[in-house]
């Protein structure tokens, strides 16, 4: 089911009774959403991810703007007439029922022509609970269960209505790392197999971008860029995508362009070609140095941190934005800490130039 977002926008009243502010949650949302893909909705929060996804939902509406799915323009659609399937952070489920009448209690809601036989239901249920790998728990109740068999059975019961469109608000964030680890990976599974429509917000951009179609990153309620996870990683469109994607964050420098040669502070780095002289930011990537004696990058180390095949060499530079310079090498590569400076030389494609004061990408060539 292809979802269609059209100048979707949400503003909420001010909250504060001295001012008529109003909060602009969502600001002109506009996007396709493929048939079948599964898109990550990123950014910290109060981003307008999750009212996205309400709006989606149809618990909440918008206060302009049209949403389709398909063809039908469902804007003004009730929840419950909308075909989908939601899974909330807290799991949501009923702590009296068991497992399996938490699976089956939306199939007991349906009504009319939707209604449904006891055995169709009971057929349903098991046939979502093996999706999620459940079927073994489905007499015990939700207190029995550890979290993310919770979250397994949060799912089975969005999936058991056969929904048209799967929405997954911020699912993991109460799991522990390798429980997170394990059930995003089932969650892209189960996507997969089913060949649902997915919507999933969080905050995590590892989350996002290790099972994510394409990935939309949101600050303020304002888009900021949207493509395949790799795509954003490698061409950020502003300085504030490219702080938010890449574990470690990426290292960012004062700096000023002057005939044609890029400086970070006064390490003269690299020549380049179409920017003018100015002030500007500087990012690199920590995968973006090369250890070299002779590089124009000079940073003061401080520490190793060994990865297993690669090294972490932590250093500290004046132009540095943040504390410290964080830079991964090959750990075949011998590195002396007591040393004076380390010097680098910069990989040109991980390596980017932002204005100082729109933090706008500038694209540049290396001469």
């Amino acid at each position: 089911m292809k979802i269609v977002l059209q100048n979707l926008t949400k503003i909420f009243p001010s909250r504060n009774k001295k001012s008529d502010e109003e909060v602009v949650a969502v600001n002109n949302f506009n996007f396709e959403i493929p048939d079948g893909k599964l898109i990550g909705l990123l950014g910290p929060s109060g981003c307008g991810k999750s009212t996205t996804l309400y709006m989606i939902s149809g618990l909440q509406k918008p206060s302009s703007g049209k949403i389709f799915f398909g063809n039908d323009d469902v804007t003004e659609l009730s929840t419950e007439n909308r075909g989908i399937g939601l899974v909330f952070q807290n799991y949501a489920l009923y702590p009296h029922l068991t497992v399996k009448q938490n699976i089956l209690f939306p199939l007991q809601n349906l009504k009319g022509k939707d209604k449904l036989d006891k055995n169709t239901m009971l057929d349903r249920a098991y046939e979502a609970a093996k999706l999620v790998q459940i079927e073994q728990l489905l007499d015990r109740k939700p207190s029995e269960l550890s979290g993310g068999q919770q979250q397994r059975v949060a799912i089975a019961r969005a999936l058991v209505k056969m929904p048209r469109v799967l929405l997954l608000d911020e699912p993991l964030s109460n799991l522990d790392a390798r429980l997170r680890l394990q059930t995003r990976e089932e969650i892209r599974r189960i996507q997969k197999e089913t060949g649902i429509t997915t919507v999933f917000v969080t905050h995590d951009q590892e989350e996002a971008m290790s099972i994510s179609d394409m990935i939309v990153v949101m600050k303020t309620g304002v888009v900021q860029q949207i493509g395949k996870p790799q795509d954003v990683y490698d061409d950020p469109a502003n300085l504030f995508v490219a702080k938010f994607l890449g574990t470690p964050p990426i290292n960012v420098f004062s700096g000023h362009v002057k005939g044609g040669t890029l400086f970070i502070g006064g390490d003269a780095v690299m020549d380049i070609q179409t920017v003018a002289d100015q002030e500007v930011v500087v990012g690199i990537r920590p995968e973006g140095f090369v250890l070299d004696e002779n590089g124009p990058l000079k940073c003061k180390p401080s520490n190793v941190e060994v990865m297993g095949r690669d090294v972490s060499i932590v250093s500290t530079h004046d132009a540095s934005l943040n504390p410290l310079v964080r830079s991964i090498v090959n750990a075949d590569n011998k590195i002396n800490i007591s040393s004076e400076y380390v010097r680098y030389a910069v990989k040109p494609h991980k390596i980017f130039i932002f204005n100082k004061e729109t933090e706008e990408r500038i694209y540049f060539e290396v001469k």
